[in-house]
């Protein structure tokens, strides 16, 4: 840091620092620190006003030989100088540099003339002048900069500025927060000042401009805050700072303001909290701690609000940003969307994340979309390619796993409402979590917490779409920890086949092998993102085109037929992610033929029809336990009912069975039952059954059809009621393990 007393010599600073000065005159010269210098080249002055003229006769540049003592060109300079005078300074050392230079050249080119051949070191040294004559001729053709402007704070006051300013006094003040006041001095001790008496400025830096903007309320829990713009080194930054963050040292605002490029002086940061309390601006902004659709209509995402300005994303400063930008919008579309034509994977996952600011126009609930299959199949790139519409699609930023907490997965999924929830590999959360996640993520409200005080937290509160994968379906993984799986959570988190079309999750790899065509998307995918999504969702604004989405809506979604509300809740969500990609290639933002969103959502749900079968899920679900609890215990719990004697050997009994020529009836008891189809009450299974016709025989008493038979069971005793059950009626039901697995 540069020692320089301002009220010293500036001539007398200089010399100290050099070595083998020697005084002429009025004038000194000395070892040239800038390079070599065998011999004193380095010659100093005193010129007009006391300012320093130093000149190395080597050709070195005045800024060098100041840099090489710890020196700079203010320090040339006595305090008595205007800043006019300075420049007219810098003007006179540059034109004089200028001459010598031209000296050099003129000298070279004269003995050129004559004759004389020059060694290569002198050639070398006439070039070296003549790139220094043009860079000092772009210097001084650069027009001098403009006077400060000068400010008169009605002290003692606040001031912020963006440039450079001068007080009163002319002095210059660098950008900054400043407090403007007076010096305190011995008269002051003694007596006050009349009136009629110069005071001692007194102008404090703080910290780097900092701006307090607006007056900030909270839209989801009516908080207060302030709008804060900073001015730093990487641009301007806006910062929605919570009151309520005022209410201790401050040290979390510092820290904020800090990751964003402020500097707050060591000494002053009690004074920084002062003057954010004092400020009082007039306009008031809403905010939000959600991204996504606000009341007011408008978009807001953490660094931009689409369809309006009065709405700003409020955040702890914290927080990753994950809907960062990177690339250009152009490039995305041309190396990653054109090839995503023709694999309807692909193109399903770019529908899932633009369907997410649709959901809640046309009233569709949230869910999620599954990718099964085998590991290195590609479903990740479709998930990158998904992530990549809003953000940084890697892990640090917009992807995100399954490796979490059900509370962290509530806050992953409100920090991007109304966008896309990537989760990769679903063998990575706790099986014992998976459904209620899935259940979690599609009804869109996490699980009320309390305060320290006992009072009610807020629930975080979300609408998306989630894009799923793993090598397993939802109800594979549950079924690990034991309990069954529940078919709502299935229709919440729908399979869909990744793994065995012709190129493992691709259909078409467009003239490259999978492997090549793998890596030329993932290249891409990481190097432009974080356009489509704000691209799609500011069309959508500007054309004011969310009056008639409901309409539109339901054109789309009679394409998608279903034959039960379960089903219609599924195709519900394939018609919307087709719905969006339409619209983006309306929006000239998807450079793929029109229809092409639509046919491929309708494949990949037609798949999924053809896979579970027509009916209800959970009958589905209630037949195929039973059948895969018939196909592991028919042996082991169940013995002929027409035996004389009990069967000692079954343990744990579940029932009977009774044989018939070409089929074996299974003849349940209650609790066997139950525990078949664990999860489900006995009026549920019964009616499961019977819509299936898998009941083959009832008792008829006094005209009340029952559901089940009573039979006389080996060993004696009272007839017994028993469920009788037809397992060929559970296979042509279509629930067979196969059909649930996605492949």
């Amino acid at each position: 840091m540069n020692s320089l007393n301002h009220h010293g010599d500036p001539l007398e600073l200089l010399l100290a620092r050099l070595h083998g000065v020697r005084q002429h005159g009025e004038r000194h010269v000395a070892c040239c620190p800038a390079h070599q210098d065998k011999s004193p080249s380095l010659s100093l002055s005193r010129g007009q006003g006391g300012r320093v003229l130093v000149h190395c006769h080597a050709g070195c540049e005045t800024r060098d030989v100041l840099t090489a003592v710890g020196l700079a060109l203010k320090d040339l300079f006595p305090d008595n100088l205007s800043r006019e005078q300075r420049q007219q300074y810098r003007r006179e050392q540059l034109e004089k540099e200028r001459y010598f230079e031209r000296l050099i050249v003129e000298s070279g080119n004269g003995a050129l003339a004559k004759g004389t051949e020059l060694s290569g070191e002198d050639v070398a040294r006439m070039a070296l002048a003549q790139e220094r004559i043009e860079r000092l001729d772009r210097q001084l053709a650069k027009p001098a900069e403009p006077e400060p402007p000068r400010v008169e704070p009605e002290r003692p006051c606040w001031g912020v500025y963006e440039g450079w300013v001068r007080n009163e006094k002319g002095a210059r003040l660098k950008p900054g927060v400043y407090w403007h006041g007076y010096r305190r001095t011995k008269e002051d001790e003694e007596a006050e000042l009349s009136d009629d008496r110069e005071r001692p400025l007194r102008d404090d830096w703080i910290a780097t401009p900092v701006f307090v903007v607006a007056r900030t309320l909270n839209s989801d829990d009516g908080t207060e805050g302030r709008l804060l713009r900073l001015v730093t080194h990487g641009g301007d930054r806006e910062w929605t700072m919570p009151m309520e963050t005022l209410g201790g040292s401050g040290e979390e605002i510092r820290r904020a303001l800090f990751a964003m490029g402020a500097v707050i002086a060591p000494r002053q940061r009690g004074r920084f909290m002062e003057y954010l309390l004092d400020q009082q601006p007039r306009q008031t902004l809403a905010t939000t701690s959600r991204p996504g659709w606000h009341e007011s209509g408008v978009f807001v995402l953490p660094h931009r609000t689409l369809g309006g300005d009065g709405v700003r994303y409020q955040s702890s400063g914290r927080a990753p940003d994950l809907f960062r930008v990177r690339g250009e919008l152009a490039h995305w579309q041309a190396q990653i969307a054109a090839r995503c034509l023709g694999n309807p994977v692909l193109t399903l996952a770019v529908g899932c994340a633009l369907a997410g600011p649709l959901l809640n126009l046309v009233k569709v609930n949230g869910g999620g979309v599954h990718l099964v299959g085998d590991s290195s199949k590609g479903k990740s790139l479709a998930q990158l390619i998904g992530a990549s519409v809003w953000g940084d699609p890697g892990p640090a930023g917009f992807g995100a796993s399954w490796c979490m907490t059900k509370n962290g997965l509530e806050i992953e999924a409100a920090s991007r409402n109304d966008t896309l929830l990537s989760l990769d590999e679903i063998k990575r959360a706790n099986p014992k979590d998976i459904q209620e996640m899935a259940y979690s993520l599609a009804n869109g409200c996490g699980k009320g917490t309390m305060t320290r005080e006992r009072e009610g937290r807020q629930k975080l509160a979300w609408r998306l779409l989630t894009l799923s994968s793993g090598e397993r379906s939802l109800s594979e993984h549950a079924a690990l920890s034991g309990d069954p799986a529940h078919a709502g959570a299935e229709l919440r988190m729908v399979d869909v086949n990744a793994g065995t079309r012709l190129h493992g999750a691709f259909d078409d790899v467009h003239g490259m092998d999978g492997a090549g065509f793998h890596r030329a998307m993932t290249g891409a995918v990481g190097e432009h993102y974080g356009h489509l999504g704000p691209a799609f969702v500011e069309h959508l604004v500007q054309g004011d085109d969310r009056a008639g989405l409901l309409e539109d809506f339901a054109k789309v979604r009679a394409r998608f037929q279903s034959d039960s509300a379960q089903a219609g809740r599924v195709a519900d969500r394939f018609a919307v992610i087709a719905l969006a990609g339409e619209m983006a290639i309306a929006y000239g933002l998807l450079p793929w033929p029109v229809g092409t969103g639509l046919a491929d959502s309708q494949l990949l749900y037609r798949e999924w029809l053809e896979r579970v079968g027509s009916g209800n899920a959970e009958d589905r679900q209630i037949l195929a336990s039973i059948a895969r609890f018939i196909e592991r215990h028919g042996d082991s719990r169940f013995s002929s009912v027409d035996a004389g004697e009990t069967d000692g050997r079954v343990t744990n009994r579940a029932g009977y069975w009774e044989d018939e020529p070409g089929r074996r009836l299974y003849l349940f008891n209650t609790s066997g039952l139950q525990e078949a189809a664990h999860g489900f009450g006995l009026a549920r299974i019964v009616t499961a059954l019977d819509t299936a016709g898998a009941i083959a025989k009832r008792d008829i008493e006094k005209d009340r059809t029952r559901n089940t038979k009573k039979y006389r069971l080996p060993g004696g005793g009272s007839p017994k009621g028993l469920y009788v059950i037809d397992p060929d009626r559970l296979e042509m039901t279509g629930t067979d393990d196969n059909k649930h697995t996605g492949t």
